[in-house]
């Protein structure tokens, strides 16, 4: 261990610039880590995530993306809700959208505090220092439970003793040899609330994900349509999905997050699927600056409330769809067609259908109206 170096000290230091978890662990993974990740790639599970494929090597090693490092600070901020994330998906003609990202994007929020608490360390104990928030290649929740900050659970994804599912995390790799914690044991037990809740059945086994079928993948990384044998699970979620996480029973440890950022903005706890359909690139842009939402993009935006539109049951939200089957974005007409047809009776549809192929040359737009 570096001379001098006091985990408590940096403990103190971190809470007080706002973390609410905090662990230490050596600059290494165990090779479970880097099985787990060539079997979910080799499988194809990342579909079109090829960041997560082109930086494997870097990915499942710490000392592979840094060769001097030698422990990592891991730091996790509580984001918990303080309403039920999962109340919204009986608003058929409203938006769910996932609790990160109700407000500020957490990234860069996270990532200032990070460099305030390396250039602490930096002073007070000396070496040298990198820091992450979940934009390069580091494997946050295997590096997380060898730090004693949590466990993965069996929807992989980190759960914590005192804040449940609801972590954001980040890492200071540094040079200095700081003492390692003990890592979190898995508390799961039998329990498999989050494997029976999720709708897609994105888990093959537990612990193991394929986001092709995860809703949080589909309505943000995957470009193109929603499959077909997805869109009715969908449901009204228009930007991930909080299913697997909100069920855990360790959240009964939860708190709401001390984080005004991360307190869900009125306009976005339920917001109207009429009004989101509205939105054209620059309005789209407004609304959500500053929000993670705003990096999906308008066009895969709007393809998901138009979902969201067509498993509504609310024939009032027909002219919404409507108004976009002649939109710039060839995804968003496809969606607009296909909402339409969950709303209107086969007559309208026949007509509509008759117009509309007479002006449209995209073969993926054209292929909704197939039966």
């Amino acid at each position: 261990m570096s001379p001098g170096v006091s985990t408590d000290n940096i403990r103190a230091q971190a809470r007080a610039l706002g973390f609410d978890a905090i662990g230490f662990a050596p600059a290494s993974l165990p090779s479970e880590a880097a099985e787990k990740l060539t079997q979910f790639l080799s499988l194809g599970r990342h579909g079109e995530m090829t960041w997560m494929e082109t930086r494997a090597e870097q990915r499942s090693a710490p000392q592979a993306l840094w060769p001097e490092a030698r422990s990592v600070i891991m730091l996790g901020v509580n984001y918990g809700p303080d309403e039920d994330p999962l109340a919204t998906l009986m608003q058929k003609s409203s938006a769910t959208i996932s609790v990160y990202a109700k407000n500020k994007d957490y990234h860069q929020l996270i990532k200032k505090r990070l460099k305030r608490l390396a250039r602490w360390l930096i002073e007070e104990h000396g070496g040298d220092v990198k820091v992450f928030v979940d934009t390069a290649p580091v494997m946050e929740k295997p590096l997380a439970a060898k730090a004693g900050v949590g466990w993965q659970g069996k929807h992989t994804n980190l759960v914590s003793r005192d804040f449940g599912s609801w972590l954001f995390l980040g890492s200071i790799f540094t040079t200095l040899d700081i003492g390692a914690d003990a890592p979190e044991a898995d508390h799961c037990g039998s329990c498999q609330n989050c494997l029976d809740i999720c709708p897609t059945d994105a888990f093959p086994a537990p612990y193991q994900l394929d986001a092709r079928r995860c809703l949080s993948y589909l309505t943000i990384e995957h470009s193109g349509p929603i499959p077909i044998e997805f869109r009715k699970a969908m449901g009204n979620r228009i930007y991930g999905c909080d299913d697997c996480l909100a069920v855990c029973p360790w959240n009964k440890f939860a708190s709401l997050s001390r984080d005004a950022a991360f307190h869900a903005r009125a306009t976005l706890r339920a917001p109207e699927l009429a009004i989101l359909a509205t939105l054209d690139d620059p309005a789209f842009r407004d609304m959500f600056s500053g929000s993670p939402i705003k990096r999906t993009g308008r066009a895969r935006f709007v393809r998901n409330v138009l979902i969201a539109i067509g498993n509504s049951q609310d024939r009032t939200l027909a002219p919404s769809a409507q108004a976009l089957l002649d939109d710039d974005s060839p995804l968003v007409r496809g969606a607009a067609i296909w909402a339409l047809r969950q709303l209107l009776d086969a007559e309208d549809i026949a007509a509509l259908r008759r117009e509309l192929k007479k002006q449209e040359t995209d073969p993926a737009v054209l292929a909704e109206w197939a039966p």
